[in-house]
């Protein structure tokens, strides 16, 4: 999720596998400093005639496609590229303040898969219809498709996406293990023979424990809440999901900071080699490249492990959507430019320079992204069976709850923390005791 976003936007983000990790380091400092992403004179034209202001997640190489469409567009318009924080909490801040003001300086909005619902429902985006919605569904993947949807309305153009793959040691575990269980065992057995075996993952209370518990319960074939984004319903599949966290959690295969950890401090822990597997976003690949090519050369990768034998896990999409504000004065000109920042030889250039996966699937043959991208073909089959957050207007609320009452993961108790689920995730579906 350019510049991985850590923290509750991580999965916005990934590293290319040829971006420098010492990237990260410079552009987190530069980047909260960074209002307009070209030089002063960019920022003098935000109110001319033909300007359409993106407002966008800090990205190192967006500005080349900001300029490549600008170039293309001979005049009709011309984007200015206002970065927002880097943390997604402060992103959709910015946004929905200005929004609810009914702020008309906003043209295209880059949003976090999470955010489609309540930006639609709130009416600050504009549906894509005609041939704007043809051209963004046009090869684009499916799952990334139901991120930008809302009551069966696409409301915003998938730009980029992203998938966490289960990450381990080739070196420990030949293959890889297929079910949540194997993966458990296996690193018990690891354990017993004094060997690397902690499972590393995200378990601080934030989104990135959320993601996890989505892609067990998607992975049962459960539901959180009901399709329209209005029911919580927290059923079966979902009690399995909170019984396979609790099992890990109490297993003795992790570390003692995983309470805290956060996709970076996953990272790091499986760069010391005392972890046989990892359940992270792409982004650790090209870290280790740089960090430990010794144990890069060791790793293997697989798509998330599953609940049940035979059926593959079914990793939560991330990634952001391009969406047009109902305030904007030039929505013509704001769907045209949308469309070329998203469009292939766009995300081409973002999936090499700034790690970005792709929405649109005939990106991924190109040779250029498959130098790049040794797991593509992973990543693609996840893509193609994901597991969606739930998509809602309180998705917010409900993220905030959830996180709150998975950690630590060790004290879940699977029925009675359902039962729990049930009343808190509905009263955030109701906006009832939870700041947004």
């Amino acid at each position: 999720m350019g510049t991985p976003v850590l923290g509750r936007g991580c999965d916005q983000q990934l590293e290319g596998p040829t971006v420098k990790v010492r990237r990260i380091r410079r552009a987190a400092v530069l980047g909260a400093s960074m209002v307009c992403a070209s030089a002063l004179t960019a920022c003098a034209l935000a109110s001319g005639a033909n300007t359409v202001n993106l407002y966008s997640a800090p990205e190192e190489n967006l500005q080349h496609n900001v300029d490549r469409c600008n170039a293309e567009s001979g005049g009709r318009y011309q984007i200015v590229y206002h970065k927002l924080p880097r943390d997604a909490d402060g992103q959709r801040e910015q946004m929905v303040r200005r929004l609810a003001a009914g702020d008309s300086g906003m043209d295209i909005l880059y949003l976090d898969v999470t955010w489609t619902g309540e930006f639609a429902e709130a009416n600050w985006i504009r549906e894509w219809t005609g041939e704007n919605k043809a051209e963004a569904e046009r090869g684009t993947l499916q799952g990334p498709l139901e991120t930008a949807t809302w009551e069966g309305k696409l409301f915003a153009a998938p730009k980029n996406t992203n998938v966490q793959l289960l990450w381990y040691r080739k070196d420990l575990v030949p293959e890889p293990p297929k079910t949540w269980g194997e993966m458990i065992s296996t690193a018990q057995r690891l354990k017993q023979e004094g060997k690397p075996h902690w499972i590393s993952l995200t378990g601080a209370q934030y989104e990135g424990l959320y993601v996890h518990f989505n892609t067990l319960v998607q992975s049962a074939g459960g539901h959180i809440i009901t399709d329209d984004g209005k029911r919580a319903v927290v059923d079966d599949g979902a009690v399995q999901a909170l019984r396979a966290l609790r099992d890990l959690g109490t297993a003795g295969v992790t570390s003692a900071a995983m309470n805290n950890a956060k996709e970076d401090n996953a990272r790091q822990e499986f760069e010391t080699g005392q972890s046989a597997f990892e359940m992270n976003w792409p982004f650790v690949y090209p870290s280790m490249l740089e960090n430990k090519p010794e144990l890069a050369r060791e790793v293997g990768w697989a798509r998330m492990p599953g609940l049940r034998p035979g059926v593959p896990g079914k990793s939560t999409i991330g990634g952001a959507n391009l969406a047009v504000s109902s305030y904007s004065t030039k929505p013509d000109l704001a769907f045209e430019a949308a469309k070329c920042l998203r469009n292939p030889e766009s995300q081409k250039f973002s999936a090499i320079n700034d790690g970005v996966p792709p929405t649109i699937e005939s990106v991924y043959a190109d040779p250029q992204v498959a130098a790049q991208y040794p797991m593509r073909e992973t990543i693609l089959e996840a893509l193609k069976d994901p597991g969606v957050r739930p998509v809602t207007p309180a998705a917010q609320n409900v993220s905030t709850v959830l996180s709150n009452m998975l950690s630590p993961i060790a004290a879940i108790d699977p029925q009675r923390t359902a039962e729990r689920m049930r009343t808190e995730v509905q009263n955030a579906l109701d906006s009832k005791g939870v700041m947004p």
